[in-house]
């Protein structure tokens, strides 16, 4: 599992020096002129390591990602996660960060266009989110479900550490603004995971963050609860903004949570109202099903006509988005 550590943790060291007090002068001493010396030569050193730090710490303007055109990234480590999926760490260049914005994704396709195809002889290419923050410096984090008839994910878990990928991006999903609602509810199952923690990630941290949000994930398995470590610290650190409940279908003899898809009734209980009109917000992602179940099926990249078990309880159109 990638643990929050390693895109979160930044440290700075400083070292103090410290001189011994000289000993008492004699009457022809010099020390009035040492001392000064030795101010002008504090100020100028001073001036020299403030004057570095500014030029060392240009501001990044521009990612290394290109929005128009493929780019290949260099796989730099890859850790299991669970059963069937782990956890790929590209490298990006001259220890850059992706500034990618929130709520956005990147496709990607094989480094060689013909070395994945579809039946028609086209390169097969993929959406994925970033688990990574958008200012973590160097390396570009993905979690990819391996689907047995999931090509893609086949192909990305059949890499090499020294292997590339070929990225396009970013591609704005959702233009998330701060305190834009009052609660918003994330819907979702398996990897359909990512772009809900990017969001809800990237919101909490904002320390003028007023939103509540409310987690609602279903999966096979608990064991096939991905980012739950992320999440259950997130729920540890702001537990008044964020709630979340585990759904699973398969049920072990210790699961003490709900069991079983998610239904009007789980909506019901922990999403807010859909008369509260633009003050709420749900953002669905998941499995093709599901998401046609809850939410109505996406037309393609668009988003379709809002359907399923949200309009049947009363949300509009406006207060949907389907990743």
């Amino acid at each position: 599992m990638l643990p929050s550590a390693f895109v979160r943790s930044f440290t700075r060291c400083a070292r103090r020096y410290t001189t011994e007090a000289a000993s008492t002068p004699k009457k022809s001493s010099n020390l009035p002129f040492y001392l000064l010396g030795a101010g002008a030569a504090g100020i100028g050193g001073y001036w020299y390591l403030e004057n570095r730090s500014t030029h060392a710490e240009v501001k990044q303007e521009k990612s290394p990602l290109d929005p128009e055109n493929f780019k290949d990234f260099k796989l730099k480590r890859i850790i299991p996660y669970n059963h069937n999926t782990s956890t790929f760490v590209f490298e990006l260049p001259e220890n850059q960060a992706s500034l990618l914005p929130v709520a956005s994704c990147l496709v990607a396709r094989s480094s060689d266009p013909e070395a994945l195809t579809d039946a028609k002889g086209k390169p097969i290419i993929r959406p994925y989110t970033p688990i990574s923050p958008p200012d973590l410096k160097g390396e570009l984090v993905l979690l990819v479900k391996r689907y047995e008839n999931g090509n893609k994910s086949k192909y990305i878990h059949s890499l090499k550490v020294g292997d590339t990928l070929a990225l396009k991006g970013p591609i704005l999903k959702f233009p998330y603004k701060a305190n834009e609602f009052n609660e918003v509810a994330l819907i979702g199952g398996g990897s359909g995971i990512t772009p809900l923690y990017q969001v809800v990630d990237h919101a909490l941290a904002d320390k003028s963050n007023t939103t509540k949000f409310k987690l609602l994930f279903s999966n096979v398995t608990e064991n096939d609860i991905l980012m739950r470590e992320e999440l259950d610290a997130l729920k540890k650190k702001y537990p008044n903004n964020f709630e979340i409940v585990y759904l699973v279908d398969k049920p072990g003899p210790n699961w003490t949570g709900p069991s079983g898809y998610i239904t009007s009734d789980i909506i019901k209980k922990h999403v807010a109202p859909a008369y509260l009109g633009n003050k709420v917000k749900v953002f669905v992602c998941g499995p093709p099903g599901q998401v046609a179940a809850l939410a109505g099926k996406k037309n393609g990249k668009e988003q379709g006509e809002l359907g399923g078990i949200l309009k049947e309880l009363g949300y509009s159109q406006d207060q949907v988005f389907k990743f």
